[in-house]
This record gives structure tokens, sequence and C-alpha cells, in this order.
């Protein structure tokens, strides 16, 4: 068995809606070896692994698998089992999964599953093959390519067996590494079921909930609303004591020393029993508490001082420990905390009862499971000294021995709900504390020697505020009910019927995506909305580019959503991404497929148009149900797509009026949404916008100025397309018709997309031209304009990872329009020999019938340029095709025209006596 590749989705893609990682593998010879073949093979699996047979798989029951298993699967399924399971049985929940065959290659298999952490899916997909591979006989074991995956230790034996508490070792390892805490996960799950986009932004806690302008950001239970000063409050315990006495609550009275004697003295004025600990300390670090002698003072104040230079002896509340956590000025939740402890049974020493308590499978390292390993430390060696015992006493039976001085979760303690017993009185003070320091997320630790009474009569009250307060006590107590106490912190953020997230309007086909891009950014600016647009050239905020790169796929895409300025995402989608790792949002408002045509073939897996289609698909099937998919009418290959496509269905189509074809009148008769142009009084026709019935006249085609007065068909179908989304995003119809009435094709509003400049008395088209259909869309209009030009110039190439048919039909393609013609080597060589892309079209053009003597080849981009303008003469159309759009246009820019070219036009003109141009006419 061998690994070709990985890939991770983060997003939908073109196998399901969710994020996967997918192996693809070559079985070879095991293709003949499905799991019914192969001796022991089942029995051995589910006796490592018996939870496999719990999946449902195919069946959708408990043990469909299992059936799988028996009627004989094939191994790369059976990994993609493996790996789920794996995950499972360290912590994330994930259950969805896919193997299929890739198309044309026997044995190869890509194996997807469901992960939540990128790092441990990918762990969990090379351990999954090594375990399947070593039940495998020995003349069939032997897995390739793994580091492909990821780099791992390897968990096998000498003897061959596959360890598999090792390897869940690594993978919780990895896990604790990478996976957010409780309380950040609590609040990214309450989120998520809101409906509301969650974006991890660093590979800690950092977390943003919503998109764009409407964004808030977590980590842990501080949020964008948590203040600063509110924070440093409660970091500073003396003046959180300060701020709670001086509004009239109960705190302990305490002091702040730096030596040792001073601890002393002021324990002796405060009076015993005393508690010492650090000033800006947590999670009960440096804590001591019930101290009631001098030496015990002293030994405190030496434990608080290892955790900061400034200590409080403070006077010690006699009760029982809470945690009462305030959102919002609300309480939410109350939980009673008790020290880490075990109890005696008359026969075992404590170290030997620690164990069994350890042993609990709630109980974990760090903060990722209910409650926290108690670790034999010197702090429970000397709590254990001040009761007379040793680890190794043998306790009582009952008898209840306490190893932490502090109720903290994270030093081992439990956690009791309370939160249904806490008595009016106490409820307030704490609502009070936190509205004091100011916190919207507060952690108050409240002693009470019975939290069902009022501590105004039983003595007690508020010993710490706390910001960033954990909710794993809350979301998972020791006993009693859990809270989910997520659920009014993300209500706090987002109150109910306040705006999550961003409209994100999504645009592929193979041609037209970036102009489609800029018209419909144009219209959202117009209607007053900061746009966040990505294209092929950049990233743009308004007009503004931020980044500088092809910007066309999913890692520009999350940016975009990152942007805290923007209204409204218009995002440019290529195939690329797609096949690469999905979109790079979860659904789309607005989704467009511009049109399919044959380019990128042979790519990826990508080797028929309908396989383009595919990829191209993915973006209207991730449209909402509340959403619209727009559809080219007149591409057959996008019309196929509504039947998968998500929400509303909308058309476009140059074919309108008495020419629209018979699908879509039915369509615009039931009332669906088509944007059409007519004929009409105006050159290139009238557009009309038909929904539930209604046919709206939005403007003649001509008055786009884009349309080069309805001549470029190709701009006029960009238009429309446009027009349709922006109309379906509910934009009014009067804003489209300014917005698109003011809408070029200069460089500041398109680069590189029909950009003309006429400033050298002959005129120069600007197209990124790359491949045979846009080529053939610019040629139409070259065929409109001629007439007004004496001779046209063109520079064209390609990229190398076209297909050499594909090559050579541009060079073919490029005899129609051109009368002397410049093949260029596109820098993209992509694998290709110098001068291989211009000799293909070379071949394709003289194969046309074109002559040799009308061929320059030019193999660097940037001498291609000169040549073409140093070749052109007054009246002439010179058509460029860059790859780098911006190096070119500065070229055309900073041409002179000869004084040779100059004086050749003039006499040319006083000989003839008319334009040279006219000659032919």
């Amino acid at each position: 068995m061998r690994v070709l590749e990985r890939g991770v989705y983060r997003g939908a893609n073109l196998f399901t809606s969710m994020p996967m990682i997918r192996i693809q593998v070559d079985l070879g010879a095991l293709e003949e070896w499905p799991s019914n073949r192969v001796s022991g093979f089942n029995e051995g699996l589910l006796k490592l692994l018996p939870g496999l047979g719990r999946h449902g798989c195919s069946y959708k029951e408990p043990g469909g698998f299992v059936r799988r298993l028996e009627d004989g699967t094939w191994l790369g399924h059976v990994a993609e089992h493996v790996a789920l399971e794996l995950q499972s049985l360290i912590g994330p929940r994930v259950t969805r999964g896919k193997t299929r065959s890739v198309k044309g290659k026997p044995g190869v298999y890509n194996v997807m599953f469901a992960y939540e952490e990128e790092t441990v899916g990918l762990l969990a997909g090379r351990l999954a093959l090594q375990l399947v591979d070593s039940l495998l006989p020995p003349g069939l074991r032997g897995v390739r390519g793994l580091d492909r995956i990821c780099e791992a230790e390897v968990p096998i034996t000498r003897e061959g067996a596959f360890d598999l508490d090792a390897a869940l070792d690594q993978l919780q390892r990895q896990h604790r590494r990478v996976a957010l805490g409780p309380t950040t996960q609590s609040l990214v799950r309450e989120a998520v079921r809101r409906g509301i986009p969650a974006i991890r932004l660093d590979d800690k806690s950092l977390v943003q909930l919503g998109t764009g302008r409407h964004q808030k950001r977590i980590r842990a239970s501080i949020t964008s609303q948590t203040s600063q000063i509110a924070t440093d409050a409660a970091g500073d315990k003396d003046l959180t004591k300060q701020l709670l006495r001086d509004a009239g609550l109960p705190v302990p009275r305490g002091v702040i020393v730096r030596r040792a004697d001073d601890a002393v003295r002021e324990a002796s004025r405060i009076g015993y029993p005393v508690v010492t600990k650090p000033l800006d300390g947590n999670h009960g670090r440096g804590v001591s508490i019930g101290l009631v002698t001098p030496e015990a003072v002293r030994d405190g104040f030496e434990e608080a001082a290892r955790h900061g230079r400034r200590v409080i002896v403070e006077q010690q509340y006699q009760g029982r420990d809470h945690r009462i956590l305030v959102v919002n000025g609300e309480v939410i939740a109350v939980a009673e905390r008790v020290p880490a402890h075990v109890v005696g049974d008359g026969s075992r020493s404590v170290t030997a009862l620690l164990d069994e308590v350890n042993r609990d499978p709630r109980r974990g390292d760090g903060h990722e499971n209910v409650m926290t390993r108690i670790r034999l430390d010197s702090h429970v060696h000397g709590v254990l000294a001040k009761a007379g015992l040793s680890v190794d006493s043998v306790p009582a039976r009952g008898q209840v021995v306490y190893l932490c001085d502090t109720a903290n979760l994270s030093t081992g303690g439990t956690a009791i709900d309370r939160t249904d017993d806490i008595h009016p009185d106490n409820a307030m003070i704490a609502r009070r504390a936190a509205r004091t320091i100011g916190l919207d997320i507060a952690g108050i630790d409240f002693i009470a020697p019975d939290i069902t009474r009022s501590v105004h009569e039983t003595g007690g009250g508020i010993i710490e505020v706390n910001a960033a307060p954990g909710f794993r006590m809350h979301l998972q107590p020791s006993q009693g009910r859990a809270r989910n106490v997520a659920r009014p912190v993300i209500e706090m953020l987002f109150p109910r019927g306040t705006p999550t997230r961003i409209p994100i309007l999504a645009i592929t086909g193979t041609n037209g995506k970036s102009t489609t891009a800029r018209m419909v950014g144009h219209i959202m600016r117009a209607h007053g909305l900061c746009v966040g647009m990505t294209s092929t050239t950049g990233i743009y905020v308004n007009d503004r580019r931020v980044v500088e790169a092809d910007a066309s796929g999913p890692w520009s895409a999350r940016a975009v959503l990152r942007e805290p300025t923007i209204d409204v995402a218009v995002l440019e989608t290529a195939r690329g991404g797609i096949l690469r790792e999905g979109l790079g949002f979860p659904e789309a408002d607005i989704g467009i497929v511009t049109n399919v045509q044959p380019d990128h073939l042979g790519l990826k897996g990508i080797e028929t148009i309908e396989d383009l289609a595919w990829v191209k698909s993915v973006v209207v099937e991730a449209v909402h149900r509340n959403g619209t998919s727009i559809l080219n009418a007149d591409d057959p290959m996008c019309v196929s797509m509504r039947r998968r496509a998500g929400g509303r269905i909308g058309y476009f189509s140059l074919r309108g009026g008495s020419d629209m074809p018979d699908f879509l009148r039915e369509h615009v008769e039931g009332g669906g949404l088509a944007v059409v142009r007519e004929s009409g009084r105006a050159s290139g026709g009238d557009i009309m916008i038909h929904d539930e019935g209604d046919a709206i006249h939005l403007m003649p085609t001509a008055e786009i100025p884009a349309t080069f007065d309805g001549l470029a068909e190709f701009n006029v179908q960009n238009a429309l397309g446009a027009i349709a989304m922006a109309y379906a995003q509910g934009v009014p119809v009067n804003v489209i018709r300014r917005a698109l009435s003011t809408y070029t094709t200069s460089f500041e509003h398109n680069p590189g997309r029909l950009n003309v400049f006429d400033g050298h008395g002959f005129r120069v088209i600007l197209d990124y031209a790359h491949n045979p259909a846009g080529l053939q869309a610019l040629g139409d209009l070259i065929l409109k304009m001629r007439p007004r030009h004496r001779r046209v110039i063109g520079m064209i190439n390609i990229p190398g990872d076209r297909r050499d048919e594909d090559i050579r039909e541009m060079g073919a393609l490029a005899t129609r329009y051109f009368d002397d013609i410049v093949f260029r080597e596109d820098p993209a060589r992509r694998g290709r020999k110098p001068g291989e892309i211009v000799e293909l079209l070379v071949e394709g053009a003289l194969a046309a019938g074109f002559s040799e003597d009308r061929i320059r080849r030019v193999m660097n981009e940037e001498d291609a340029a000169p040549v073409c303008l140093e070749m052109a003469r007054q009246g002439d159309l010179v058509v460029l095709t860059p790859t780098e759009v911006e190096a070119m246009w500065q070229q055309v820019l900073d041409f002179r025209v000869s004084p040779e070219s100059r004086l050749e036009a003039e006499i040319e003109r006083r000989t003839d006596g008319t334009e040279p141009w006219r000659r032919t006419a």
C-alpha cells in the first residue's frame, strides 16, 4: 500500500459540505484482498477497536460497518473508519467519512474522514493505515509514503503487533497541544449551534465568532467586551477588595506584605486563622489556608512569595468554597468546590487511594477533562504533614483526607452544582461584585457555611473576583446538573435578532469571474457598503488593494471574513483552491457560475468538462437555503447544476424576449428570477429583470460603458450575472442602474480586463485572455471593432499546464483575429522546456494556414509588449494578453512612439490623402 497524496478540506468541497482529511492511497496488490479474504483480519480489528461495532456505515445503524467487513470491503474504507474511531477514543466526536475510488486509476482511493483538530486528524489517518497494515499477513504488509501525511513516531513493536496504547498516547498528546480548552470549546459549540461562524485565529484559544463587521472575539471567557481596566482590577486582589469594600460588599480584612516578619505581625493583628496568597496569583497557586501559628504563616508567606513578590495576609472566612458565575450582570451557575481528597478504607495507603482516584476516566492532565489528576507534589506533602499524615499513612475507613488547601479544579478538586440552592442575598452580592469591578463575565469566589442562607446571617463573603473564569466545573460538575453556561455568553455577545455574519457573494466559472466580482463590488459600494473582495490580483477593501497576490482561493476568503470593517464579501473562487482544500467559507448567500469551458483539463484528476463542472458546482451547492444560486442559462453545464444548487435558482441569459429558451421561459412564467438581454431600441438590446411575474426594465446595455456600446458581449454577460447577484441580495434597481452606468473597463476599475489606452496614435487593449474560450470572447469584440482599425496586432500566450491540444488551439484561434501575431512564452511554464509553449502555439497557427512571416516569437514577457508596440502604426489596434498585468500596463504607459514612426505615418497620410486604415474600406 502506498500513500500518494494528502489534503485537508477546511470547508465545503467536492465530496461533502463539511471539513475532512483526504488521504489518497494506492492499494496495489491489496485491491485483490478485501476484508473478508484476509484470514483473521476482521476479528483482529474488532478486538483492537471494539467501538467499530457501533459504526453504522452505509446501513446507518449500529453494526453496519461490521456487516460491510463481513461482506468484504476494501482496506481504504477500513482505514477511514479506523481514523474516525481513533479520534473518538481520545475525545473529538467525529463520525462522518467517505472513501471513493479515483476514476481511471484502479486500486487508487480517496480516503476521507472528519476531524476536529487538523493535526490530530492527520495523525489519526497515518496511525489508521499502520493499524490496518499490522493486521495483514507478512507478505502483504508495508505502507510507503506515510510521511506524506505527517511525521510521527511509529507505534509498532518489533513483533509486528500494533501498540494501540502508544498510538492513543500520541494522539492524546497532540490533542492536548492543539485542542481548544473546555471553556473556549463550549463557547464555539454554542455559537455554531446558533449558526454563528467560528474562525480560530491562532493555535491557542483566540477565536473569532461572526464575520466582518459583526464579529466578536473570545479567548476562553475573555470577550471583545471585557474591559481591560476591569481585568487589571480583578488581577490586583488588594484593589479588588478595596472596590468591593467601598461598595459595601462583604470581603475579608487583609493587608499586603513583602517580608515574612510583616506577615506574622499582620496575622496576629487580624486574628487567626488567616490565609496567605500572592497578590496577583491565579488557579490557587501559592495559596495557604487555615494558618493558626506564626510558623505556619512564615511557611505560607514563603509559598506565596514563590509566585509573586507581594503577598496578601487576610482573614479566613469559615465555610464552604463556592464559585458563582456571573454573565452580563446575572448569576448563571453556582458550584461548590471541594479540595482534592481521598477517602480511607482502613487498608490502603494515601498513595494507593490516590492512584485509584486518578484512574477515574473523567480525570486528565490539564483542563481537557472534567477533572484534573491529582499530583503528589510538595504542596500535597505539606498539607498531609499539617494533618499529621504522610503518603504512606493508612486512613481509617470513611476518613476524608484533604490533599490541597484550595478547592481549585486545576489542583484536582471536584465540583458540586448548587445553582438552584443559592440564597437571593448571596446572588445579589455576586451580581453587584461583578458590576463593581466592571466585568462582563466574572467568577466570584464565595465562602459561605451554607449557600442556601444569607451570609448576612451566617458570615462569609467574597474572597476573590476572577476575570476569565473557567467553565469546566459548571459544564461537567462531578455531582449535580450540568449547566450550559456558554449560552448566556453567546446571547450577550449576539442578542437574538442581531446580525452575526456578513453576506457572502461567491463567484466561480472558467471566464468572467474577476470582472463579475468587480462589477458586483462596484454595485455594493454604490449601495453604501464597505466591500471586501478577492480576485486573482489581490485582496481589496473597497477600491484599495491590501494584499497583492493571486487571491482567488480559500485563504483569501478567510482573510476577508476576518476583516472587521467590511459589510459584504465578494469572493472570486477559482477551481484550484476548491480542489486543494475546498471553500474558505461554510456557506454562501449568493453563488454564481459564470460559465464552464474546457480549461485546466488534465490537471488534478479533472479530465473532462463534466469533471470541471462538478468542481465549479461546489460554490452553488454551498448556497444556504435562504440564499440564491445564479446560473448561466446559455451554458448547458451551468444549467445542469440546478438540481444540486442550494437556495432559490436564478438565471442570466443573452437570449431574452422571443429568443428565450423554453426552460427559461417556463422558469420566468413560474415567477422565477432571471436577468436577460432583450432586443430593443438601443444598440446591444435592453436588460430586463424578471421576478415573481414582474418584468423590470433596468437599462440599455449600451449605457454600461464596460460593454463598449453593447459590442463586448462577454461583458454584457458579466453584467447580467452581476445584476442578478445584486438584485438577489436586495440592492434596489435604481442603485444597480446608477452603479453600472459608471462602471468602465479602466485599469483602475478592472485591471487586466479589457483595459484601453489611446495615447500613442493607435489603440491598445490589455486583456487577460489566457485560454481559448477567453480569447474567442475577446476575438468576437475585435472582429466587431476591426473596421475602425487598419491592422490588428496580437500578443498571445497560454500557461504551460494546459494540454498540448489546448495550446495548439490557442494558436489557431489567434489567426482568426490578428494580422500579425507575437507568440510569447508564459512565465508559468509549469514543467515545460523553454520555448516549448511558443512552438506549440506556432504549430497551431501554421496548421490554420497562417503565414510564418507574420509570426514573431518572444521568450520573455517583458520583451513582448515593446515588440508589439514598436510594430504599431497610426490607426492600428494592439491587443496584449499579459500575465503580469500591472507591469505590462506600465510598459504601455511608458512607451514612446519613435520619431521615425511618426514621420512614416505623416508621409503616408499626406501621400494618400486619407487615414491609412480607411484605404481598404
